[in-house]
């Protein structure tokens, strides 16, 4: 989810209260990072800043725990846009690619990858790219990716924005037929976002998704040592 650190609506207590009501057992801050342009972005000492407010608000929401996230952009190289003594604080980080969406498959496939390799790296977000009845999906190619996704351990986001729904049903059947695994995200940028999570299970339902394909069903302890073992 996002706060008002970059493009959301409420603050990381409000957030974090709100998950907590709805019966989460955790919940994830990403906000954006710089390069993202079009909205305010976070840079390795906003993530820092942030962190010590998500410490407070733990302090007061506890046992229910915010994780230290981010959505990070995925430069043109492949490369991610806060330094990697940054993200190796985080508890959950997110890879993003917003510009670019019209770039070849090769050349966008090649980006993704070499971010999805990235250590700090858990997710994909988003993969496709669309918006509906606003921008078709990218050419990336999820085969590769899927591959990729089992070599790294990185999962694959099914974003739960109405305009978005991305990754679709047909690709949820592909990652889980691949034995890549899923995280059901409501992307929510505010408190009333947190509504999405139907939608996002909704789509992961219709690709044949059970609990045990989808990450986090898990325990918090589970979820904070993905990729760490």
């Amino acid at each position: 989810v996002h706060t008002d650190w970059s493009d959301g609506k409420a603050t990381v207590l409000e957030m974090g209260e709100a998950a907590r009501a709805r019966g989460y057992e955790y919940l994830a801050i990403c906000d954006h990072t710089r390069n993202v342009r079009v909205v305010p972005g976070l840079d390795g000492d906003d993530v820092r800043r942030q962190g010590e407010e998500i410490a407070e608000a733990n302090e007061v929401l506890a046992p229910f725990r915010i994780l230290r996230g981010i959505e990070c952009d995925i430069l043109p190289d492949g490369s991610l846009d806060l330094p990697d003594d940054v993200l190796a604080e985080l508890e959950w980080v997110q890879a993003s690619v917003h510009a670019g969406q019209r770039a070849s498959a090769t050349e966008l496939t090649k980006r993704t990858i070499e971010a999805m390799r990235h250590p700090a790296v858990r997710c994909l977000s988003h993969p496709k790219g669309r918006i509906i009845n606003h921008r078709p999906e990218n050419a990336l190619d999820l085969d590769v990716v899927f591959e990729v996704a089992l070599e790294t351990g990185v999962a694959v986001e099914i974003n739960g924005l109405a305009p978005r729904l991305d990754l679709r049903d047909v690709h949820v059947r592909a990652a889980i037929e691949a034995g890549v695994p899923i995280v059901c995200s409501t992307d929510a940028h505010s408190v009333r976002g947190l509504g999405n999570m139907p939608l996002a299970v909704g789509t992961a339902r219709r690709g044949w998704a059970t609990a045990a394909d989808v990450l986090n069903t898990r325990p918090l302890d589970e979820i904070r040592a993905w990729k760490t073992k």
